[in-house]
């Protein structure tokens, strides 16, 4: 039904508008008495439990930071069948983001182009949203997503992080630190390990006892990711994402000239695996096994999932299948996995 509706309907529309229609839809899926009935169809099998981040996941397939930016949504994709949900980006300062349109389908890739530039009603109101969820006895797994805000200059970078970290961090289950979006000028160069480590030491003294992990982009050179990882292990944070999304335009079945007229973001989807794959192997050598190693980029079945896990992901986050599959992705890929487990 769903491939029905989003080729009649959705892929006809702009792609942020079709996400804005069915935030309500997703958000009426966790509300009384909807939540527990949709849950009772989707939820994970208790053979994918997983443990990381100190941290009980009904499964290790969850949402990547993007989707829900203000975190309205995560009961109803708890009641998906979600495993975890990663709110944000948010930032100390609410923002509009970039100018619109800011954000596109590949349809023929299964793949997004966006570049939204952080657009959130701030960290402080994302804080009061999680602060409810994390109330409710029986809900998904939050993560906080916290970046720059485009106002503060980069030499200031650190004290607007710490902001947003005071606020998210104590009702948040984990927080991350985004410095590896293309869409808010200057904040890629936070990677850099001389810039990047008092940041996250600032960051980390902030956050207490939340697990801290760091996000990277898939464009760093090998080296620079080793960096980043064994920079990560030093400093005792509890894990690292691999990874955002890329600048790269490379291999598209998309036409060059089409692509080109979208103009500059970052790309999302099924072009980005084998990159976000490789990776993930990187981080994964660079590190202890105890180290939380979640992997983002390219995940759209079953298969790509457990290829993940396979190559040493504790967890898995996807965003933009979601768009291509529907509100069954989670329940289709939970049902797949977990009968791959109990084949052995």
């Amino acid at each position: 039904m769903y491939p029905f509706i989003f080729r009649t309907v959705f892929s006809h529309m702009d792609p942020e508008r079709a996400h804005h229609l069915v935030i309500p839809v997703i958000r009426a899926f966790g509300i009384w008495p909807l939540r527990p009935i949709v849950r009772a169809l989707t939820a994970p099998h208790p053979i994918l439990r997983t443990r990381a981040l100190g941290l009980v996941f009904d499964s290790p397939f969850g949402v990547a930071a993007g989707f829900d930016k203000n975190a309205v949504m995560s009961e109803g994709l708890y009641a998906l069948g979600f495993g975890h949900v990663e709110v944000g980006t948010v930032t100390a300062v609410a923002q509009d983001g970039n100018p619109r349109p800011r954000l596109y389908r590949l349809v023929s890739d299964r793949a997004l182009i966006n570049r939204m530039g952080f657009n959130n009603a701030g960290a402080a109101a994302a804080a009061t949203r999680l602060a409810r969820s994390r109330r409710r006895p029986r809900r998904t797994v939050l993560g906080g997503n916290i970046g720059k805000s485009r106002i503060v200059d980069v030499e200031h970078a650190t004290a607007d992080y710490v902001t947003s970290t005071k606020l998210v961090a104590p009702v948040a289950d984990y927080l991350v630190v985004n410095v590896s979006s293309p869409n808010t000028p200057g904040l890629r160069g936070l990677q850099a390990v001389e810039t990047l480590r008092p940041l996250l030491e600032a960051v980390r003294d902030a956050a207490g006892t939340t697990p801290l992990l760091v996000k990277i982009a898939p464009d760093l050179a090998d080296e620079e990711i080793e960096g980043v990882a064994r920079l990560a292990v030093d400093l005792g944070l509890a894990g690292l994402v691999a990874t955002n999304t890329t600048i790269s335009r490379r291999g598209l079945q998309a036409d060059a000239r089409a692509v080109e007229a979208m103009g500059p973001g970052g790309l999302s989807g099924i072009p980005l695996r084998a990159r976000a794959l490789e990776v993930l192997r990187i981080v994964r050598g660079a590190v202890p096994r105890e180290f939380c190693v979640i992997s983002a980029g390219g995940v759209e079945t079953a298969d790509d999932v457990q290829e993940r896990l396979d190559a040493g992901a504790n967890l898995v986050q996807g965003y933009t299948g979601f768009i291509y599959r529907g509100p069954l992705w989670a329940r289709q890929i939970n049902r797949d996995l977990a009968a791959r487990r109990r084949r052995g």
